[in-house]
């Protein structure tokens, strides 16, 4: 079995809205098109926030203002990985610009991202528990 770790952030913008992202069905089939949050699999080269930062940035053109704060830790299991998720909530800045990983953004408030639909379920697990419970 693979282990693998990945680091995902919510972010606020200066209006306290918080951003999400679509995820590309062509570019992730096996997923589909679900709504969730910045973030990816860690280069195990770079530091947990190098990583943070150059996935944000990769992913939207923002940059990180200060310095984010652990929320939570996720793992669960596939076929044949175990992945642990780091979450982190920070502050943005900048405008976005998407790669070809995602479709559509969005800055809404938590009650409006509750509603999103299809959602990521480790990002709706996440919202349950820390920003809507």
């Amino acid at each position: 079995m693979e282990l693998q770790v990945g680091v995902k952030i919510l972010l606020e913008n200066k209006d306290g809205k918080y951003l999400v992202i679509c995820r590309s069905a062509e570019k992730y089939p096996e997923v589909g098109a679900k709504w969730d949050i910045v973030g990816g699999r860690i280069d195990s080269s770079s530091s947990l926030f190098e990583n943070l930062r150059r996935e944000v940035r990769e992913e939207t053109g923002l940059k990180i203002k200060g310095e984010p704060e652990l929320v939570t830790v996720q793992d669960f299991f596939t076929k044949n990985k175990h992945i642990v998720r780091l979450t982190y909530f920070g502050r943005g800045d900048g405008e976005v610009k998407l790669s070809d990983e995602h479709t559509e953004y969005r800055w809404l408030s938590l009650e409006e991202i509750s509603n999103l639909e299809p959602m990521d379920k480790y990002f709706k697990e996440v919202l349950a528990k820390f920003y809507l419970g």
